[in-house]
């Protein structure tokens, strides 16, 4: 704490890191990433998803957010249109074609691309898609990991 003029005074807390996650339809990588983030990462951190064309949350995703006490029922798609108004500290592509097909987002603000697989794109039974999800889940758990140590010597 610091003291001014004999009366004590808060710190001011960090504004959270405001971090945009992008693919095409917003439907499982993006969201997953979202939802992670917004786990791990606690209050230090504002993440949204958006898609350069929003299909709708796969109900795979949020089954397998489920496995690891994340209710992500009530998540819906959004198209990066839906985000521009807002400002990022990152903007992070998690697919090779959202990062093609990225319009623009005005502001100051890193920009990271993180590769992984499409888990709508899995083909077979329940069981094998399920297990691709959760191949990709636990993929960007770890990124998300990653980047959260990656910015804790940066964070107060």
């Amino acid at each position: 704490m610091r003291q001014t003029s004999g009366t004590m005074k808060p710190p001011r807390p960090a504004a959270p890191l405001r971090v945009l996650f992008v693919c095409v339809g917003n439907s499982a990588r993006s969201q997953m990433a979202e939802a992670l983030l917004s786990v791990r990462g606690g209050s230090g951190y504002a993440p949204a998803s958006a898609g350069t064309t929003p299909t709708g949350v796969n109900p795979l995703t949020v089954q397998v957010l489920a496995e690891l006490g994340i209710d992500w029922s009530r998540a819906r798609s959004k198209g990066v249109a839906d985000v521009l108004d807002r400002s990022w500290d990152a903007v992070v592509t998690v697919c090779d074609e959202a990062q093609e097909a990225c319009p623009y987002i005005p502001g100051d603000h890193e920009q990271l691309h993180w590769r992984f697989d499409d888990p709508a794109a899995a083909a077979g039974t329940d069981e094998a898609r399920m297990a691709v999800f959760r191949r990709v889940r636990d993929e960007i758990a770890a990124r998300i990991d990653a980047f959260l140590v990656e910015r804790s010597g940066s964070r107060p």
